[in-house]
């Protein structure tokens, strides 16, 4: 059996939509905290990501369906944004995992918002990280299928334009 674009096609979609909504999620809260306090580099760092993460993520929900032009122009996508939300991660860490968080900018907000922010940053960064296994895994699954079709079709085309190989390949002397 193995993996196959029809298992593939609705896992792709499920972890791009989950990548999407929490790159969503985050760019709202992050707009929150910069609406309500001072803007610290961190912050301003982790709504960029998120604002570029909603428009460069959208390719990829076409992705499954047009696996042979979109899937390395994705891949790279994910690649880059996986590490650009993997080091947000470390930055909301830094600044809302101790017990500063409620002095951590914007200063004086509930932690509780704040370590929403860090989950869904968190969850940005995972599914962008699946979604980069999950088109290597895909593009695979369609070339492997598109190749063996290539062949079996081939197979038929061929099969009557050629000689069995039991057939003799001349007429037997004398016989003519």
């Amino acid at each position: 059996m193995g993996f196959s674009t029809t298992i593939a096609r609705p896992l792709q979609l499920a972890t791009r939509a989950m990548q999407w909504t929490s790159a969503i999620i985050v760019m709202g809260l992050t707009s929150f905290f910069i609406n309500h306090g001072p803007r610290g580099q961190h912050t301003i760092y982790q709504e960029v990501i998120a604002v570029l993460s909603v428009v460069f993520f959208l390719p990829a929900f076409i992705s499954p369906f047009l696996p042979s032009s979109l899937s390395k122009f994705v891949l790279a996508i994910d690649v880059v944004f996986s590490y650009l939300w993997l080091t947000a991660f470390i930055f909301s860490a830094q600044d809302y995992s101790t017990r500063r968080c409620y002095f951590a900018i914007p200063a004086g907000l509930n932690c509780r918002r704040k370590r929403a922010n860090e989950a869904f940053i968190f969850l940005a960064f995972i599914f962008t990280f699946f979604g980069m296994f999950l088109e290597v895994a895909a593009l695979w699954a369609y070339r492997k299928e598109t190749t063996t079709t290539q062949h079996t079709e081939e197979d038929k085309v061929n099969a009557g334009t050629r000689a069995p190989l039991d057939a003799p390949t001349s007429a037997p002397a004398g016989t003519v």
